[in-house]
């Protein structure tokens, strides 16, 4: 993947405070209203969120995954909030922000006109950054701890992603997800409609 226009845009964006927001504990109808506004993805861009420069729509079997876990969609991704630093030998950044009423990545499926439905928030934090900041364990949401994200052996999504070792809460606020609303892949996302620009 080549990510050097999204570290470009990151810096460009400025490398600000972090946040400290360590709130864990969400009423999802309460986040669901606060980031419907996402719906519309001109409001997505017009807040900073730049679609994933690989171009790339996640899904399971695209992965070597079972294809039954479904998919992810196409990541759109704030980079003032992930504080990206480095995009080889893969993404690197100092996030530790961790506020899912401003999430740092929105995850939106394609559809066969063309349009974008809105389909889950994710929030990521960068595991070094994240235990530099004091962090001894991991972020965790509605008292479940996110998914650690290091290597294969761990978890493949980690190649979805394509970034250092980090910390990801994937939360599907605007799509059932039959295996669980804080699962990484969703059975009912598809990626069938994407066209890669």
């Amino acid at each position: 993947m080549k990510f050097a226009m999204f570290v470009q845009v990151a810096l460009a964006a400025g490398i600000g405070s972090l946040s400290t927001a360590f709130a864990d504990d969400y009423d999802l109808a309460a986040l669901r209203t606060a980031v419907e506004k996402y719906k519309d993805v001109k409001v997505a861009l017009a807040e900073g969120y730049i679609p994933d420069p690989s171009g790339h729509c996640v899904d399971a079997a695209a992965e070597g995954l079972p294809a039954e876990w479904g998919g992810m969609g196409i990541h759109y991704l704030n980079p003032s909030l992930l504080k990206i630093t480095a995009d080889q030998p893969r993404v690197d950044g100092m996030s530790i922000h961790t506020d899912f009423l401003k999430p740092s990545v929105l995850l939106y499926e394609p559809q066969a006109d063309g349009s974008l439905v809105l389909v889950g928030v994710e929030n990521l934090v960068f595991e070094k950054a994240w235990k530099e900041a004091g962090n001894n364990s991991p972020p965790m949401f509605n008292g479940r701890a996110w998914d650690h994200m290091a290597d294969k052996a761990d978890t493949a999504a980690d190649e979805a992603h394509g970034f250092e070792p980090h910390y990801d809460q994937h939360v599907w606020l605007f799509r059932e997800n039959p295996s669980g609303e804080l699962m990484p892949f969703n059975p009912n996302v598809t990626c069938q409609h994407h066209a890669r620009h």
